[in-house]
């Protein structure tokens, strides 16, 4: 049974989304300024069309005297103006559009990896992901493409009623009568839309998270022999995307069948009184055709606005998705505090707590690390090892207590900017689609083939270069193609390419036989490393033979 999918209410004002949307377009002025000033030329050379062509009308039907010939030169010399000005804006759109959403998407992904991480990420990866592409999208081509395209219909509609005013005013007045209903009709529309936009959207993120988190665990799937299991609850979201989709559409179409009534009824209305007025020879054969087209050219203003409605929302709904993004604390910035020697831990009196209201992991937590020792923390599962690993980090903030870095000469409170000290191999296969060299110069984009190779051997990882491709082998995405054991020697080897002399080991060596874990350990503590500062989270006793000191961990009761 497919959970009910909760939108969130339209948390942001109209104001506060249009604020945001203006210091988003800094970016994007290029392109929308000369999307702007392509559309408002289109508009008067369509009027500067009619005109001539009531002038050519009028001229055959000798109502006026001129040249005909001139007349003709006219039209020619617009349609061309046209058809190079249609040619200048989709050359526009394909020089600027593709890097004004890029410089967008890079921003908003710039900003996430900036951001706090407190280990309870409250958004599916999928979600993320739909955001930064779909929304990104949405936002920009309404800024870029949309918003211009208002300003030009605008233009079209107040440069039609003035011209059709300026021949017939009664008539003009009578053309614009619909103007209140639109009004009307598009608030009632936009708030009920926001709603349902809102709905589609996040249960479309729901979709794609379904799908990413499937094929990235396709194997336990498989093993677990759950294909239809995942297939259903792929088919239910599916389901109830379409229902979305279906009453949005209905309510849309109810709308659209209103105002093309009300379309319907002034052209109606233009095209008879127009006819009663060339039957008493008030008006010429000219003026009557324009103001068919003129008609045209001011409910087609009110066409293209009821087209653009969806879009706006579509926008509103976007801005406020990308704009929880950036509601993600940042972390804090500074230049990067780095020692110049060896540097130790001391930690005092922390405690935290991933839920406020649930236990505490860690407590009144003290312990120290001093420069150059190797330290084995061992625990229970829950016991606080890997959380204490990220406060060491900065990935966290203890909630009480202190963490402080020093080698000596001069010491820091933890924190992003004491982080460049900091080496780190994490749990499981952390490596990326790619070369193996592209992955070790993860870890330090100025290494040479002779750092890297060092950096191999160190890590047990010496085999890379005897395979067919050495350092160009490519592994696919987490490493696929290679075991877990060499992956996790490669991720070793990246983290010892970076700068740092601490150098934090989560299970690392919990992918290896025993021979190789042995020769890793020797070299870490004995060998080649006797300058880092060596914490290694491990269940693994035999980790504990190469350290100068063991921390035991107990899990915090309730």
């Amino acid at each position: 049974m497919l959970k009910k999918l909760h939108s969130s209410p339209n948390k942001y004002s109209v104001r506060t989304l249009l604020v945001w949307l203006w210091q988003t377009s800094q970016s994007l002025r290029l392109q929308a300024g000369l999307n702007a000033l392509t559309g408002c030329l289109g508009v008067g050379l369509d009027f500067a069309f009619i005109w001539t062509t009531k002038m050519a009308i009028d001229i055959a039907t000798n109502r006026i005297s001129a040249s005909l010939t001139t007349a003709a030169a006219g039209l020619i010399a617009i349609i061309t103006a046209q058809m190079a000005l249609g040619l200048l804006s989709r050359w526009i759109r394909a020089l600027l559009g593709v890097k004004a959403q890029n410089r967008m998407q890079q921003r908003i992904f710039t900003r996430l990896l900036g951001s706090e991480w407190n280990g309870l990420e409250q958004r599916h990866s999928g979600d993320i992901l739909n955001r930064l592409e779909r929304d990104v999208t949405d936002v920009v081509n309404t800024l870029t493409e949309t918003a211009p395209s208002v300003l030009s219909v605008s233009l079209r509609l107040v440069g039609a009623f003035f011209f059709l005013y300026s021949m017939d005013s009664l008539l003009a007045c009578l053309t614009i009568l619909i103007l209140p209903a639109f009004l009307l009709l598009s608030r009632l529309y936009v708030k009920k839309m926001r709603v349902l936009t809102r709905e589609v959207r996040n249960t479309d993120s729901r979709i794609q998270s379904i799908l990413q988190e499937s094929i990235q665990h396709r194997m336990v799937i498989k093993t677990l022999e759950r294909d239809e299991t995942m297939t259903g609850r792929l088919e239910d979201v599916q389901a109830h995307l379409r229902r979305r989709i279906k009453t949005r559409t209905l309510f849309s179409s109810f709308s659209s069948l209103m105002l093309n009534a009300g379309f319907a009824t002034c052209y109606l209305v233009t095209f008879l009184w127009g006819v009663s007025r060339l039957q008493e020879g008030t008006i010429t054969y000219g003026m009557m055709m324009a103001f068919i087209q003129l008609v045209g050219q001011i409910q087609g203003p009110f066409r293209d606005l009821t087209r653009f409605i969806p879009v706006l929302i579509n926008a509103c709904t976007a801005s406020e998705r990308l704009m929880e993004l950036e509601e993600i604390p940042e972390e804090s910035k500074g230049e990067p505090i780095r020692f110049d020697h060896t540097a130790g831990i001391r930690i005092d009196n922390i405690s935290y707590a991933y839920d406020k209201n649930r236990r505490w992991v860690l407590k009144d937590f003290s312990y120290h690390f001093p420069p150059g020792s190797s330290t084995a923390i061992l625990g229970e599962t829950g016991a606080g090892k890997t959380t204490l690993i990220r406060l060491i980090l900065a990935l966290m903030k203890p909630d009480a207590g202190s963490i402080t870095f020093y080698d000596g000469t001069r010491e820091a409170t933890g924190s992003p900017q004491t982080r460049c000290n900091l080496v780190y191999v994490p749990q499981g296969n952390t490596l990326f689609s790619g070369t193996i060299r592209d992955n070790l110069l993860m870890g330090n984009p100025e290494a040479d083939e002779n750092d890297m190779r060092q950096a191999l051997r160190q890590a047990c990882a010496d085999f890379v270069l005897s395979l067919p491709e050495g350092l160009d082998t490519r592994c696919g995405e987490m490493g696929n193609g290679l075991s877990e054991g060499q992956a996790q020697r490669i991720a070793i080897a990246r983290a010892l390419l970076r700068r740092g002399s601490i150098l934090l080991l989560d299970e690392a060596t919990s992918a290896l036989d025993l021979e190789t874990e042995q020769q890793l350990l020797k070299n870490l503590t004995q060998n080649q490393l006797k300058n880092k500062t060596l914490l290694f989270i491990t269940h693994r006793r035999a980790v504990v033979e190469y350290c100068s000191q063991v921390l035991h961990l107990k899990k915090q009761r309730a």
